[in-house]
């Protein structure tokens, strides 16, 4: 199967936050549409267009299980009733607000404070998946592999299939391709504007989504959501 699927938070439609993920990014990963994002200036669209073009590629989402070919034996819908069933024994949580950031000289959207209720939703959907998880291929294993690994990620990486997990794992909400120094201080002050109202309230977690990419060559697309057991309230 050439299908992959990734276990992912991602607001909620009508949120301020992911009416600006989708427009950053310029395509709404849950109908496929192409949007026009916001001007920036000192960027040319053109480099705007090439600056978001992997997260774009991805949606605009934080990881909570990274890409994966289904295992022999399994199939989507399988992994579908098992994380409606996952979802349903879930409750919502608050999580801190959120904050720009440069993780690994990209941009990104991260929690302002640490996150016991996100750090065990990571955990228990590694842990409960991973039987869903096809082994990587060696093209796949050499990808994820990088100089700048520590021994603890080339563990998790062997282990798991990826090196940000568990007490790695990092949220985050990718906005750009890595940058340089220069480019990526101009890129942050016109992004801490943008995001600025986005960076004030906890950020409501009510649940998991499904993303699927049909090929290598293909986008990923949000193909289902999986509400917790209990609404969050405002």
């Amino acid at each position: 199967m050439t299908a992959r699927y990734a276990i992912y938070f991602a607001p909620p439609t009508d949120a301020a936050l992911a009416r600006f993920g989708a427009t950053w990014l310029g395509r709404d990963a849950e109908t496929g549409a192409r949007l026009a994002r916001p001007a920036v200036e000192g960027f040319s669209d053109e480099r705007l267009v090439s600056i978001t073009e992997t997260p774009r590629g991805y949606g605009f989402h934080a990881t909570l299980a990274p890409p994966f070919r289904l295992a022999e034996g399994r199939a989507p819908g399988m992994l579908d009733e098992a994380l409606a069933a996952f979802a349903r024994d879930r409750q919502p949580f608050h999580a801190p607000p959120l904050r720009l950031a440069t993780l690994d000289d990209f941009l990104a959207l991260m929690l302002s404070g640490e996150s016991t209720e996100m750090q065990v939703l990571e955990d228990d959907i590694i842990h409960t998946f991973h039987r869903f998880r096809a082994p990587p291929t060696p093209a796949e294993h050499i990808r994820r592999q990088r100089g700048t690994h520590t021994p603890r990620q080339e563990e998790l990486l062997r282990q798991w299939g990826y090196p940000f997990v568990l007490d790695e794992f990092r949220f985050h909400m990718t906005l750009t391709c890595e940058l340089d120094r220069s480019e990526r201080r101009s890129l942050q002050e016109a992004l801490e504007r943008l995001t600025a109202p986005l960076c004030v309230q906890p950020l409501a977690v009510d649940g998991i989504v499904l993303f699927e990419q049909e090929d290598r060559g293909a986008p990923f697309r949000l193909a289902r959501r999986y509400p917790f057991g209990t609404v969050v309230e405002s």
